[in-house]
């Protein structure tokens, strides 16, 4: 596979000049191949953890000839940071040091605060739209469904793009995991990893898990913390004061591989939320600029998808609209709701046929309709919010319709 020049290279040289660099990610997220491209042809400094011979070299200290060392998985050694603080020490004036590995390096740090001021922390993303320069729908359209990891992005092919899914999700739980973590239940942990797709965009409830999966609230909530210390998942906090009755609690969790998210609208949703992440993380680590993702809703369900924040403050609120629907729906009769004959007559009589009527409807407009009182709208209020639904959403028919042609193409 021909190489591409990943984003952060520039960066990474730059800031090896001034001290070590630790470029942190998920597995197979082109870590490995931009530190090679760094090292140049020769790839003399290479180091990798995994491989028994260089492991043995790092021990015994026989380090090469190079005037740029790359220690790849290192953070599955224990006392990793006091041999990093050690060489850097001894040997910062003369070498470069690259330190690369597929978990949180910030998190796995074995030994406190040893390397405090040394090095500069960067994190790789998957490929994203503005990384490609991405100008067409179909290669939108080929994003979104092959996720932005280099090796299925580039082979081009669904097929296997679900192979490699698969495979990777066996590495992670066979390999990664059990490296980092002391883990006993890996069965329920695939369930969990198998389970968590198909809750992308929702509050996530560690409670409706526990019970699922029959094990204890604190267990569940270690296992999640594991899956975002692995570049697995990332998790989004609600943003709210108590005056607009904000959910405080419940966290939001989204895929590094969106590929895995079956539901249409909420892989894109995934997306999305991907691009905004790696965008936050740039600027935090390039920049050092207290950036942060954050989503909205109250207690009455209206939601923002993400709010971009900084210093404390929102800037940004980004709503994908049409989430976890697809347009079709909106375009059926109001028979797919479960109505009662009087409220679906009275519809019926005012002219909203179509479910894309009602949500179109504002409550004062509802409480017009000849014979529609307030029983009757509580109904159709209940029997949309079954959907994530409103009323008054003011949602443009030609959107939709220009949303159902290009599912149709795909």
């Amino acid at each position: 596979m021909k190489y591409r020049k990943r984003y952060l290279v520039e960066q990474a040289k730059k800031d090896l000049t001034r001290k070590m660099v630790f470029i942190g990610g998920a597995r197979q997220v082109g870590k490995t191949t931009l530190a090679k491209h760094l090292l140049g042809r020769s790839k003399p400094g290479y180091l990798s953890w995994d491989i028994a011979e260089n492991r043995e070299a790092i021990l015994q200290r026989e380090l090469p000839n190079s005037p740029l060392w790359v220690f790849d998985e290192i953070h599955k050694y224990k006392s990793w940071r006091n041999y990093l603080k050690d060489i850097y020490d001894h040997f910062g004036e003369e070498h470069e040091i690259l330190v690369t590995g597929s978990a949180r390096l910030d998190y796995y740090r074995h030994g406190g605060d040893s390397l405090q001021g040394r090095f500069h922390y960067l994190r790789l993303h998957p490929l994203s739209v503005a990384e490609l320069k991405i100008s067409s729908k179909q290669n939108l359209i080929d994003l979104l469904h092959l996720s932005g990891f280099p090796e299925p992005f580039f082979r081009g092919s669904k097929t296997q793009a679900k192979r490699w899914s698969r495979e990777y999700r066996q590495r992670l739980l066979e390999e990664d995991m059990p490296a980092l973590e002391n883990i006993h239940d890996v069965g329920n942990m695939e369930l969990l990893m198998l389970r968590l797709p198909e809750l992308v965009g929702a509050p996530l409830s560690i409670n409706a898990l526990r019970e699922d999966l029959q094990v204890s609230h604190n267990t569940v909530a270690n296992w999640l913390d594991i899956y975002e210390r692995l570049y697995a998942i990332f998790r989004l906090s609600p943003f709210g004061a108590p005056t607009i009755r904000a959910v405080k609690k419940e966290q939001k969790h989204y895929h590094i591989d969106w590929s895995l998210v079956k539901n249409e609208a909420s892989r894109f949703e995934n997306l999305v939320a991907s691009h905004l992440f790696k965008w936050i993380h740039y600027l935090q680590d390039t920049q050092g600029r207290d950036m942060e993702l954050r989503y909205f809703r109250d207690i009455d369900s209206r939601e923002v998808d993400f709010i971009i924040m900084e210093a404390g403050k929102p800037i940004q609120a980004v709503d994908l609209g049409l989430k976890g629907i697809s347009p079709e729906f909106l375009l059926k009769p109001i028979d797919e709701l479960e109505l009662s004959v009087r409220a679906h007559n009275c519809l019926i009589s005012a002219g909203k046929k179509r479910i894309i009527d009602l949500v179109n409807l504002t409550e004062e407009e509802g409480l017009k309709l000849k014979n529609f009182g307030r029983k009757s709208l509580s109904e159709v209020k209940e029997s949309l919010k079954a959907f994530d639904l409103l009323l008054g959403m003011n949602i443009k028919e030609a959107d939709v319709k220009k949303l159902v042609r290009a599912s149709e193409t795909v």
